[in-house]
């Protein structure tokens, strides 16, 4: 039975919440770095970030972080707990997502995903996800942002 996923959008109070559905889902997890609150609270902040979460009964299943730059809209940091995978939500926050950045006006979607990470580059693919060309490069002040 498909469950009923309802998507909401999630702010810094539920900060400890999206964590926990990051670790449960295997995304690594940096609170000393970039994934610190104060940090989470600074991104919130801007405004080119909103965070959605899909929840199941009443728990919080999976989270997905939406950002842009004006051009483009971005998935990031899509997570969906294990005990809810395989049951929709990553596509309801893929969905919900994509509808958020075109009621902005964007219409560029794009998701960066890691190379060993199979099971998201072919659920992005089977919703019409392109893998493109490109090289990702970063440059880190420390290792842990």
């Amino acid at each position: 039975m498909t469950p009923v996923i309802t998507i909401t959008t999630l702010g810094v109070d539920d900060y400890e919440r999206i964590c926990a559905v990051w670790e449960a889902s295997g995304l690594p997890v940096r609170p000393s770095g970039r994934d610190s609150r104060e940090n989470f609270a600074w991104q919130m902040s801007t405004g080119v970030q909103t965070v959605l979460g899909a929840e199941v009964d009443g728990a919080l299943a999976g989270v997905a972080v939406v950002t842009h730059d004006s051009r483009k809209g971005w998935i990031n940091r899509l997570g969906v707990a294990r005990d809810f995978q395989r049951q929709g939500v990553a596509r309801a926050l893929i969905h919900a997502a994509e509808d958020y950045l075109h009621g902005l006006g964007l219409m560029i979607v794009a998701a960066l995903i890691e190379h060993d990470n199979d099971a998201s580059l072919e659920l992005f693919k089977s919703e019409g996800y392109q893998v493109g060309d490109v090289y990702y490069v970063t440059k880190r002040d420390r290792p842990d942002v």
